[in-house]
């Protein structure tokens, strides 16, 4: 029962931070909605048993890839004027409102008549195969065969930033 009060919880936040992204008008407020989605999918995954894809989605998507999107929007600069929004499709909320609307009775559907467990941890027993995904279990080959691979991508990924950043200061200095 706590599990599927999680589980619908979460959900609910995860959409609600969706809208947000979609929705709000300055783009800040969509990057603070698009972390209340991670965070949310982040629970999701831990009450799923997996462990290390939650470790992942809060440290590489919450983390790095939302600092990137707010480093960009920085960058462009959100106090400018826009001009007015206009739609060049007529029907394109009603299309996506349809759209929707199919996607929301579907998952409605299968809640209701699916005959599965969603939950692994609110069955009777666990499966050793459930715990292939474990932190323990990805961290020890990780740490050992594969580290030096590990620790170039980090030196990769650290250069890229930091030539990112020249590049945007230099650009800004000609400017």
């Amino acid at each position: 029962m706590v599990e599927t009060l999680l589980f619908v919880v979460m959900a609910l936040v995860a959409i609600a931070g969706a809208a947000l992204v979609v929705l709000a008008r300055n783009p800040v407020y969509s990057a603070l909605g698009l972390l209340g989605t991670l965070l949310s999918v982040a629970v999701l995954y831990v009450v799923q048993l997996a462990h290390m894809v939650a470790a992942v989605q809060v440290i590489v998507y919450a983390g790095a890839v939302l600092t990137l999107f707010l480093f960009v929007i920085m960058l462009i600069g959100v106090d400018k004027d826009e001009p007015s929004r206009d739609e060049t499709l007529p029907f394109q909320r009603w299309i996506v409102g349809g759209v929707a609307a199919v996607i929301v009775l579907f998952a409605a559907g299968l809640t209701l008549f699916g005959d599965f467990d969603w939950v692994p941890a609110a069955s009777s027993d666990v499966l050793p195969e459930a715990t292939n995904g474990t932190i323990e279990a990805i961290a020890e080959p990780l740490f050992t065969d594969w580290v030096l691979a590990f620790e170039a991508t980090a030196l990769l990924l650290t250069i890229a930033a930091a030539g990112a950043i020249a590049l945007a200061h230099y650009r800004r200095r000609e400017g």
